[in-house]
């Protein structure tokens, strides 16, 4: 049976299947309280959790989003059945720690990952249009390493301990959202009263559907960055189809729900600043392809033991606390006000591509540069 829901799983069909309902979740997610247009988002939950455990107080994002630890537990789930947990990692840690900290600031000036900025398509925010244009230059650009030779090195078996860190700390994490509790007076565990981090669906509800997404995504290798890097590189189309399942899907529950807002303007947890939203996910595009991945992808691959996916999602969470502390970004505190990015934020997008055009040159193999 399990060797047939492979196969069925890596088929096309198996991939639209499984992307119409990440897309229907997400969708059924706002309207069970998640933000508006924001029905997942990882890049913007990793921050409302490293915002819970105070290493930021922008008091409008903080909270311990299930979703994420259901990512990872879900494809752990699923790797462990499938026989495909594999503690690995390359040599290369710092530098999946870098690319993970660069797509958090791009994510953030967008304000959405890869995901998200399918989901606010599917909600008829134009804006996503400019982002995820970005989106796919970056993994373009990053495909064009890839071609010259570009790799960060090759996994090796570790011990089991590498591969079990992050699922055990989103064990933890769980716990705290579970527990709730308070550590000093006025200290962690912070929740949000208002903004983007108080709006939420009930836990178990969060929970089930990241599981559920998590398990999928392992399976299928739901991955944005390689839906667009197979087209570029071999013109395959098998993960585009179920990146088309997620914004179809979303799009028919959104219009279901009365949750479609068309065009640029007025749209909830968003800025109109077009060349930064295209600059800030190119850095995305760009970091993801380098990675191996996007963020969902990284989450799933730590889920199946990857220490290296594990250090690229330690670097996002780094990112949040670098982008809310230096503010770079300021949130809104209604979660339907425009978002505002500072000269810093603008500077830092500059800077990670920089430093993820050195990662690219720096790292290509030498036979391959003749």
């Amino acid at each position: 049976m399990f060797e047939r829901l492979t196969r069925f799983f890596a088929s096309r069909g198996g991939l639209i299947l499984a992307g119409s309902i990440i897309g229907v979740l997400a969708s059924l997610l706002q309207y069970a309280g998640n933000p508006p247009n924001m029905g997942i988002c990882v890049a913007g939950f990793e921050r409302d959790i490293v915002g819970a455990l105070g290493f930021h107080r922008a008091a409008a994002v903080q909270y311990i989003r299930p979703e994420i630890i259901g990512f990872v537990l879900g494809a752990t789930l699923a790797a462990l059945l499938f026989g495909e947990f594999k503690s690995r990692a390359t040599s290369a840690s710092m530098v999946y720690f870098v690319l993970g900290v660069c797509p958090m600031i791009g994510a953030l000036v967008f304000q959405g990952c890869p995901l998200r900025g399918l989901l606010r398509l599917a909600g008829a925010d134009l804006n996503a249009v400019v982002g995820l244009a970005g989106f796919a230059v970056g993994v373009v650009l990053g495909v064009q390493f890839l071609k010259s030779g570009y790799t960060p090195g090759y996994s090796s078996k570790m011990s089991p301990v590498v591969g079990w860190i992050l699922p055990v700390m989103m064990i933890g994490l769980f716990a705290l959202r579970l527990f709730r509790p308070q550590f000093s007076d006025g200290g962690p565990i912070f929740f949000s009263v208002v903004g983007a981090g108080s709006m939420h669906a009930a836990l178990w509800v969060s929970l089930g559907a990241g599981l559920l997404i998590g398990f999928l995504g392992q399976r299928t290798r739901f991955c944005i960055m390689g839906a667009v890097r197979d087209v570029a590189l071999m013109r395959e189309t098998s993960l585009l189809s179920g990146v088309g399942g997620v914004v179809v899907a979303a799009f028919v529950t959104n219009l279901l729900l009365g949750q479609v807002n068309f065009g640029f303007a007025d749209q909830p947890v968003a800025q109109s600043l077009h060349g930064w939203n295209f600059l800030g996910m190119v850095l995305v595009g760009l970091a993801s392809a380098l990675a191996g991945g996007c963020p969902s992808r990284q989450l799933f691959l730590a889920g199946e033991g990857s220490g290296d996916a594990s250090m690229f999602v330690v670097g996002m969470f780094a990112g949040a606390v670098m982008a809310h502390n230096l503010n770079m970004v300021k949130p809104c505190v209604t979660g339907s006000m425009p978002v505002t990015i500072s000269l810093a934020g603008m500077m830092a997008v500059l800077v990670g591509l920089v430093a993820c055009l050195i990662i690219g040159f720096s790292m290509r193999e030498r036979e391959n540069l003749s």
